[in-house]
């Protein structure tokens, strides 16, 4: 609260990109966590959240006649545009939004500060639910092939590794230790995902330390190593997730790639994905299209090709999509690494992995499967996200390009994944907003130090309290394991409007199908679980020796097909009055009446049940015969029913 100056300005105007709509008249509030803009409207109370951990950018814009316009752009794309009556409280505002959005100590994140009121215990069984070892259990391993090694228990070989790690049976502790000396950052070959239909292998490691003509034999022997653990097929592929150029340029620093005339039966393979620099310019470029007020068809098509982003994502589509086929469909094994092994490697590694088990396609794997390639691994996340005032050119959208690319893989299959858009965008906010201790750090060791698990809380058992909230109305389960083959052609891949323009609300459609088949989902459930209650309540004693024939034409009204009020719902007809469509007025009147009609015969059948002395059966005989009467009464023409 100290780097507050003013924690309250009225009188605020937020204005509305998309819309010529008169700016919105309210009150700004700063508190530790959020900004809050309340407006000032007297019929609702609505309210704007903005977390300082999502602030990106600040713009303090010149005076106008209006007053003093204050531009924040946000980590989750949002893009807010306050203008302040006074230029002091503005400044005010300004240079508070700076501090807090930038903390210098990690102890200054909100997830150090973030209290659920929630015991200790369940603090400690939320981060314990995601077990690393129990899902190489469920991969099949440790087998004859691959085993856990004890190498990196104290983060003694790679500061930035897990120190629970997975390596070939025939690699030797001094194999390991010489690799990982011959690699960049000590980040030596590792498992990453066992695809046990057939023994083959994805692993991951870092650029080796070649130059031009450097070589070392332990090095050579873990990649031997990886081979042997194939029996199913006698060839490694190699794959370099840099432009050839670059690889070639870094040869000249003393690092490059692998030489295929010293290590035997691998096959090599460049697949060209840029590095962090030129995906950080590149999502810039895109944010400048999505920006443009009123663009014409070729101005915004130009703008998203000159932005290179698509492009960037097939790059990375592409190499998952090459990994998966080389383990599903030619039975080999595949050693991934970019330069450090902890970018685009990872991206590429967990999308193959994906690709190839339909358990990472479900809600509780999709967490496994970050929790797997992206934290323990050592994805430096907050130097990637901005955490804290550091370095910018360290700051790069990986992660929003993974996640993207599971946005198109389910826009290909949408009856696969569990999750739907939602949940994607639900964690693509808590990468950045700092409220959960997950991403906190840059590798395990440093979450270790910082005490991560003792003074903040889990991310996924948050989720999964919520988790109906990110089903998918289309996801068919299988039984049987499906590796996913999609179409990487370039029409294939389209702008995500729900990421970039997910708080523009006038560009989003007025009815979203995602929605309609969530709420109508929800109300078959709730439908399904008042039938069951109702079936296990016990009847009435006098109603057990009751039976009662209702009018032919009351029963068939009571189903007949009403007209649906799409976002309604259907408790009562009483809800549905008015002119909606053609006739359903005279729709809910008939429903009523004959409710009434109905009412009157239980009645007078009731009294003359308690009134009559004579057996069931006569009783029944009468009730059924008045109900015929009336039934005629009511439509003595057949053709009237």
């Amino acid at each position: 609260m100290e780097h507050i100056i003013t924690p309250k300005v009225e009188y605020v105007k937020l204005l509305d990109r998309f819309t010529s709509k008169k700016p919105t008249l309210g009150t700004l509030y700063l508190t530790a966590t959020h900004l809050i803009f309340v407006e000032s409207s007297t019929d609702i109370r609505k309210e704007t959240w903005i977390l300082h951990h999502h602030i990106s950018t600040l713009e303090k814009l010149p005076l106008t006649s209006a007053g003093c316009p204050l531009l924040i752009h946000c980590k989750n794309f949002r893009v807010a545009h306050f203008v302040i009556t006074r230029e002091r409280d503005c400044h005010d505002v300004y240079s508070s939004l700076l501090r807090l959005s930038q903390p210098v100590e990690y102890e200054e994140l909100y997830a150090f500060s973030y209290n659920p009121k929630q015991k200790e215990m369940d603090r400690g069984i939320g981060w314990k639910m995601i077990n690393i070892r129990e899902e190489f259990q469920r991969m099949g391993v440790p087998n004859v092939h691959w085993e856990q090694t004890d190498v990196n228990e104290n983060y003694e070989t790679c500061n930035t590794y897990s120190s629970s790690l997975y390596v070939p049976r025939e690699a030797t502790k001094p194999t390991i230790v010489g690799s990982s000396k011959f690699r960049s950052k000590g980040r030596f070959p590792v498992l990453s995902y066992f695809f046990k239909a057939n023994n083959a292998a994805i692993c991951r490691c870092s650029q080796p330390l070649s130059g031009f003509s450097t070589r070392c034999v332990e090095d050579e022997q873990m990649l031997q190593a990886i081979n042997s653990s194939n029996p199913d097929s006698s060839v490694v592929y190699v794959v370099d997730t840099r432009p050839k150029l670059n690889a070639m340029a870094n040869r000249a620093a003393g690092k490059g790639y692998e030489n295929e005339d010293n290590y035997s039966n691998i096959r090599f393979q460049f697949v060209g994905i840029e590095n962090i620099h030129v995906m950080r310019n590149s999502l810039q470029k895109l944010l400048e299209v999505c920006e443009l007020k009123t663009p014409s068809m070729s101005d915004f098509l130009t703008g998203l090709e000159n932005s290179g982003w698509l492009r960037h994502i097939k790059a990375v589509m592409d190499a998952g999509f090459f990994i998966s086929k080389a383990v599903a469909e030619e039975n080999a094994s595949v050693l991934v690494h970019c330069s450090d092994g902890w970018d685009r490697t990872v991206q590429v590694c967990s999308l193959a992995g994906l690709l190839l088990d339909s358990y990472y396609r479900t809600i509780k794997g999709f967490m496994v499967l970050i929790e797997k390639e992206w934290i323990s691994m050592g994805h430096k996340f907050s130097q990637r996200c901005g955490h804290r005032d550091s370095d910018p050119k360290e700051i790069s959208p990986v992660f929003t390009q993974f996640i993207e690319c599971i946005w198109h893989l389910m826009e290909q299959f949408p009856c696969s994944f569990e999750f739907n858009e939602t949940y994607l965008l639900e964690i693509h906010d808590h990468i950045y907003s700092c409220q959960f201790g997950n991403f906190i750090g840059n590798s395990q060791k440093e979450r270790q130090e910082l005490k991560i698990q003792e003074r903040t809380h889990s991310l996924w058992p948050f989720l999964l309290e919520k988790q109906y909230q990110y089903r998918n109305p289309l996801y068919k389960p299988s039984a049987i394991n499906t590796v996913l083959k999609p179409n990487t052609a370039p029409f294939n891949f389209r702008f995500w409007c729900g990421m970039y323009n997910r708080f523009d609300r006038g560009m989003q459609p007025k009815q979203s199908v995602l929605e309609s088949l969530q709420a109508a989902m929800k109300q078959k459930t709730e439908l399904e679980e008042t039938v069951e209650d109702l079936n296990q309540k016990p009847l009435h004693p006098d109603e057990s020796h009751f039976t009662l024939n209702l009018p032919t034409k009351l029963s068939n009204e009571e189903h007949s097909p009403q007209t649906e009020v799409l976002g309604a719902t259907q408790d009562s007809t009483e809800e549905h009055k008015g002119p909606l469509a053609n006739g359903m007025q005279e729709l809910v009147e008939t429903i009523s009446d004959g409710t009434e009609e109905r009412e009157n015969i239980l009645d007078s059948s009731l009294m003359h049940q308690s009134a009559s002395n004579h057996s069931d059966s006569l009783t029944l005989n009468k009730l059924n015969t008045q109900g015929d009467e009336e039934q005629l009464e009511i439509c003595p023409n057949k053709d009237e029913k």
